[in-house]
This record gives C-alpha cells, sequence and structure tokens, in this order.
C-alpha cells in the first residue's frame, strides 16, 4: 500500500508563473514543515512529474502556454495525485470548472496562508486514506484492487 507516513515529510509541487508567489510559497510552506520544489509552467511541471513523486499538486490557473485547468485536465487521465488551484480567478464559475477539471480544492488570491497549510493538510490527510493517490513517477495510473463483498 502507497500510504502517506505521519512521519514522511511530504513532497508540494507549485506551479505558478509568478516567481515572487512561488517563493513566498516555498518559504512558507517550508517553514510548516513541507518539501517543496516550484515551476513556472506546466511544461515544466510535466517534466518533473515524469520522475519525481509528488503529494500534493498547487496550481495556478492564469499561465503562459498550456493554463493550470488544462494541464490539470490532462494529467487527470494518467494521474490523481491531490491537487489545489491557487489562482486570481475567483467567480463561482472559475471555482465550478477548475472543481469539475479534478482539483481537490480551490483557493481564490490573494490568500491567508494558514488557511492554505489547513487546507492542504486536509488534501493530504483524505488523500493517505486512499492508495495510489500520490503521482508516480512513472507517469503511470495509479491501479486499485477491487474486492467483492458479500451483501
Amino acid at each position: 500500500m502507497d500510504n502517506i507516513k505521519d512521519t514522511e515529510i511530504q513532497h508540494i509541487l507549485v506551479i505558478d508563473d509568478d516567481e515572487r508567489l512561488r517563493l513566498l510559497l516555498r518559504r512558507f510552506l517550508e517553514e510548516s514543515g513541507f518539501r517543496v520544489t516550484d515551476v513556472a509552467s506546466a511544461g515544466d511541471a510535466r517534466r518533473l512529474l515524469g520522475g519525481i513523486a509528488f503529494d500534493l499538486l498547487i496550481i495556478d490557473i492564469m499561465m503562459p502556454g498550456e493554463t493550470g485547468l488544462e494541464f490539470l485536465t490532462d494529467l487527470r487521465k494518467d494521474s490523481e495525485v491531490p491537487a489545489l488551484f491557487l489562482t486570481a480567478m475567483a467567480e463561482t464559475e472559475h471555482r465550478i470548472t477548475g472543481l469539475e477539471s479534478g482539483a481537490d480544492d480551490y483557493m481564490s488570491k490573494p490568500f491567508e496562508p494558514r488557511e492554505l497549510v489547513l487546507r492542504i493538510r486536509s488534501i493530504l490527510a483524505r488523500a493517505a486514506a486512499r492508495p495510489g493517490r500520490r503521482a508516480a513517477a512513472s507517469g503511470s495510473a495509479p491501479t486499485a484492487s477491487i474486492r467483492r463483498q458479500a451483501c
């Protein structure tokens, strides 16, 4: 089983084209006990996901080239890694679209850093209860076994 242990440092990938925000997020999340890798584009994230397992993705929607929505929608074909959108797009329709694309949560900028950490911990706790949620370094889809139970 691939459950995340409480003693394991959880690895977060931040995908945002705003370098200043990436650095602030990295600093705050590292101070909160997480390991953080940050990239400026969906393409850079794809390259990393091909070789590194992450416990959670924090994704901006409005990025040059491939948007965060396009990235996550495509990623969901092969991976169930937990994902949180952190974006300036705050309208109800944006939140709905983000959640429909496969995000586990959605926060608007500006945001309260402590709330972000609480949401991250909540997502990770739910994910730890489900085997196969961590992004596999192989890029392959997580597998799940199904057992039949008598009713």
